[in-house]
């Protein structure tokens, strides 16, 4: 396990020094300017990592949110700092490109600054611009009238997505008038400090219908102990391998997979009523035949982003049976959301940020 992550860092180590070689070379600046342009670069991944290290509760919060916000930005930049080079490089490897585009080159720098400052425009425009996505579950269980579901995932509240943001998913919720809102984990995104210093749970007593929801991952990043507080002070039904009735409704939630001692999902679904129609909340989307297996009719999973940008979605969608959308796998029916808020930089290439609307009916 330790050489694994020691080969891991050395890998990254050499990327980073890859990138940041290549804009030292291309730029076409003085030495000194260079050397600001890398040292900024190399500020913004440390930034990060001092995030990471609790550095962030230690600032006043604009300068934190600022921080986080520039920090996490920079893994976008890098990414498409890399393709872009390595496209280069086999460009000129193989003829195509001039050796000197790649060595003080106006046009080359300026080209490549345009594209990802285009690209970073887009994404968070796209972010912004949230999905609305219609479901319609029928099902031949006993539903003595149709009910209204908002299903949302990774909503990420902290330094970035804030207090005032959060009051605009609120309105946006509340004017689909649901009857129940499902919350399938990562509502916090690491840091507490941001949601309690901005009384961001008293929000969510605005939401005018019931919220029930599972953990997700980020829970137990921020601190299990401060994430159970924070949702009692929002009034959040939390399910943590455990079920809630609600109406012609079970809910069932799962702790998520990170509790590497949670009950197996038969054993959670022990004694439920299996006449009424059963979501399951599981925060992760792995082994999803378990709840085809158990007699679930609806699962609702998020976790994956859908890997956020392209092409880490990608990658992310060979990792997983399903990374986004419906499925169905006999009599259960699945929805894996990219989520509606995001981790890190709000940039979404390639994905969306979206909420469920679901329509339950016989």
């Amino acid at each position: 396990m330790r050489i694994g992550f020691i080969v891991i860092i050395l890998l990254a180590v050499l990327v980073h020094a890859y990138v940041l070689w290549h804009v030292y070379q291309v730029l076409p600046f003085p030495v000194w300017a260079k050397w600001m342009v890398v040292g900024l670069m190399v500020a913004s991944l440390l930034m990060m990592f001092a995030g990471f290290m609790g550095v962030f509760d230690r600032m006043p919060l604009w300068l934190a949110s600022s921080c986080y916000n520039i920090s996490t930005s920079w893994l976008i930049v890098f990414l498409y700092l890399l393709i872009a080079f390595v496209l280069l490089d086999v460009g000129r490897l193989c003829h195509l490109v001039p050796k000197e585009w790649l060595y003080c080159n106006a046009w080359t720098a300026g080209a490549v600054t345009a594209v990802i400052a285009g690209l970073l425009v887009y994404g968070n425009i796209h972010y912004n611009n949230k999905v609305r996505e219609p479901l319609s579950l029928t099902t031949a269980k006993h539903i003595s009238k149709p009910v209204k579901v908002v299903m949302v995932s990774d909503l990420h509240l902290g330094y970035h997505n804030r207090k005032a943001e959060w009051q605009r998913w609120v309105k946006m919720i509340n004017d689909e008038n649901p009857d129940l809102i499902l919350v399938a984990g990562d509502i916090i995104d690491g840091y507490v400090r941001p949601l309690l210093e901005e009384d961001v749970a008293a929000d969510f007593h605005q939401l005018k219908a019931p919220v029930v929801a599972c953990l997700g991952n980020h829970e137990y990043i921020t601190g299990i102990d401060k994430s159970l507080d924070f949702y009692r002070q929002a009034g959040v039904t939390l399910l943590r391998d455990s079920t809630v009735t609600v109406g012609d409704l079970v809910i069932a939630g799962r702790d998520d997979r990170f509790n590497q001692k949670r009950k197996p999902l038969q054993h959670l679904l022990d004694g439920v009523d299996s006449t009424k129609y059963i979501i399951l909340l599981d925060h992760q989307p792995y082994n999803l035949e378990e709840a085809q297996q158990a007699g679930v009719d609806f699962q609702f999973s998020g976790h994956t982003h859908e890997g956020q940008v392209w092409p880490i979605s990608l990658m992310v969608n060979a990792m997983y049976e399903k990374a986004w959308g419906p499925l169905q796998k006999g009599n259960t029916r699945y929805y894996i959301s990219s989520g509606l808020g995001i981790w890190g930089g709000k940039y979404r290439i390639g994905t969306r940020s979206e909420y469920i609307v679901a329509t339950i009916s016989h």
